[in-house]
């Protein structure tokens, strides 16, 4: 195998590897991908095939050990802003009609909403403020 095979054969194994990337969307065949890309590049510069492995491994390693904890921190957040029924959660709320446990109405962000207290031996008199901790269908649960 002549120098030239040798980097060709690197990208081949860089798009081989790219195919499950897209396939499976785990990142980590891209990073095996680059890996791959720059073995061919050390392979083009003229390195033996030890180096052009270590090239491949470190690559590889140094990419998944890095770039993935921060793909997994970035996956796992909470989406930066809150909409629906999601926006509405922890706002505060003013009593319209009694609310107890078995229900009321609240004014919560310009609108009427039926609502009912989260803890079902407390009441809440029209025109205290509470807070919503929860929505249920339809139903703002406050305290």
């Amino acid at each position: 195998m002549n120098d030239i095979d040798a980097w060709v054969w690197w990208l081949v194994a860089a798009a081989a590897l790219g195919i499950p990337l897209v396939v499976t969307a785990m990142p980590e065949f891209g990073m095996l991908a680059v890996g791959a890309v720059a073995a061919a590049v050390a392979s083009g510069f003229g390195a033996d095939l030890v180096v052009q492995v270590l090239v491949f491994v470190i690559v590889s390693v140094a990419l998944i050990a890095v770039v993935r904890p921060i793909a997994a921190r970035h996956r796992s957040g909470r989406p930066q802003l809150a909409t629906g029924v999601e926006a509405l959660k922890g706002r505060q709320a003013v009593v319209l009609e009694r609310v107890d446990g078995s229900g009321g109405r609240v004014k919560l962000a310009g609108e009427v909403w039926s609502a009912r207290a989260l803890d079902t031996g407390r009441a809440y008199e029209a025109g205290e403020e509470v807070d919503v901790v929860d929505i249920e269908g339809a139903t703002a649960i406050v305290m």
